[in-house]
This record gives structure tokens, C-alpha cells and sequence, in this order.
């Protein structure tokens, strides 16, 4: 897939010196697992509905209770969203174990420190899952900070823990990129005021069209992002 921007805003600074990862999906490979909780979260409340593919890209949206909404067909109370919740993520948590890293996100975390770049990680995740994977994977190293959930609220939006993140690291928002893997991303960004590279495998979390219409440059993969950011990158700039 060639890189692209797509939509009015989407410049990459012409200058990058900070990295913020987006963690599910863009630096851990853990698509199938996400499907799987998902599916095990509703069969544990009794719902009868098929989580595959392409519904969950059809549907996908922020806040997580919309998009179980739009799944279900129908509205979602406070206890059931909860229950629904706190099954997912016991079920991800046993599947985590066995996600891999994104092809060639370990070399390209290698390459980024090299040339002289700090990297974060910012993510929706909670801290009690987010923390251990990300050591269990061993790149933890690479990061001058790492921020998931820390509060009781799960699946909403994340453009305030991305400034609360900016805050901390301290970086130039004119020199830091963020890399996902949803439109959430690049609407936080956005937000924050720093520039956003989307990815789309073909086989994430939302469809390729939703993606292309998020406005930022959108790479196939770790690798590819990374030579959108490289000094005098033949990728397209706004």
C-alpha cells in the first residue's frame, strides 16, 4: 500500500525529534485478540451476536460503549456496559500473552533511537495491562514515558490523555509525531496540536476508507511510517 494524505490537514513537522506510539494495534499486533475478548465478553452476557472482521471495522467508533451500540443494535445501560467492559478486558488480558510486536516495529524502535529521537507511549489501554506487556515485549527501554488509563473510565476518547501525556514529556508539539491506528488518533492529535501518521494494514480496526478520510498521512505499516519521518522523505507533506 503506497503512503498517502489524505484531507486538508495532515503536515508533518519537516523536523521530528519525539515519536508518540499508539500501543493496541500499531505497535503490538494484537488484532486477533481483540476480536477474540470481544466476542467472549458477549457470550459471556448472553449476547448472541458474531464479532468477525469486517463488523468490527464496519462499526468501530469511540466511545467503546457506542461502538458495543452499534454492534448490538441496540442502547447499552450503565451495569451491562461495565460488566461488558471488565469481561473484555479479563479476556485480553489472558490473550495478551501471546501477541507479538508489529512487523519490523522492533527495528524500526531501534533505528528511530539511533537517530537521535526520543519515543513515548500513549495509549487507552489501562496501566495494569499496558505496563507488563509492553515489558513482556521488552522494548520498554526505548520510552522516556509511558501513559495508559489510570482511572476507572475505559473506552472513551483520548485526546485528553494525549495532552496530559505532552505535558509530562515536555517535547516540541512542532516536532513530535503521533503513529496509530484509528481516527481517535488523529482526532487527538489533532487536538493536542501535533501532527498524526495513521496506519491501515487492510486488517486493523477500522476500514481502509475510514482511515484515508482522517485527514494525515497514512503509512501500510511501522516500517513505512517511519519513512514518512525520515529527513528528506520523498513522502507526500501538506
Amino acid at each position: 500500500m503506497k503512503a498517502e494524505t489524505s484531507g486538508a490537514t495532515g503536515a508533518l513537522p519537516e523536523s521530528t525529534n519525539h515519536v508518540i506510539w499508539d500501543w493496541n494495534g500499531t505497535l503490538l499486533d494484537d488484532v486477533g485478540a481483540v476480536l477474540e475478548a470481544t466476542s467472549v465478553a458477549f457470550r459471556q452476557a448472553g449476547i448472541r451476536v458474531e464479532v468477525t472482521g469486517e463488523s468490527y471495522r464496519r462499526n468501530f467508533t469511540r466511545p467503546i460503549r457506542v461502538f458495543y451500540e452499534r454492534l448490538l443494535g441496540r442502547p447499552i445501560g450503565h451495569d451491562e456496559w461495565v460488566r461488558l467492559d471488565h469481561a473484555f478486558h479479563l479476556e485480553y488480558a489472558r490473550l495478551d500473552a501471546r501477541c507479538t510486536l508489529a512487523t519490523g516495529a522492533r527495528e524500526v524502535l531501534d533505528e528511530i533511537r539511533e537517530l537521535g529521537w526520543s519515543q513515548s507511549v500513549c495509549s487507552m489501554l489501562p496501566e495494569e495491562y499496558l505496563l507488563p506487556a509492553v515489558e513482556r515485549q521488552g522494548i520498554a527501554g526505548h520510552f522516556v514515558r509511558i501513559d495508559g488509563l489510570r482511572g476507572a473510565e475505559r473506552g472513551g476518547a483520548k485526546l485528553e490523555n494525549l495532552i496530559a501525556h505532552l505535558d509530562h514529556i515536555g517535547v516540541s508539539p512542532t516536532r513530535t509525531v503521533m503513529v496509530g491506528d484509528t481516527v481517535d488518533d488523529a482526532v487527538a492529535a489533532r487536538g493536542a496540536g501535533i501532527a498524526c501518521i495513521l496506519l491501515d494494514s487492510g486488517a486493523g480496526l477500522h476500514d481502509s476508507e475510514t482511515i484515508r478520510g482522517a485527514g494525515v498521512p497514512v503509512a501500510a505499516d511501522v516500517p513505512e511510517a517511519l519513512a514518512l519521518l525520515r529527513p528528506g522523505s520523498a513522502g507526500p507533506r501538506r
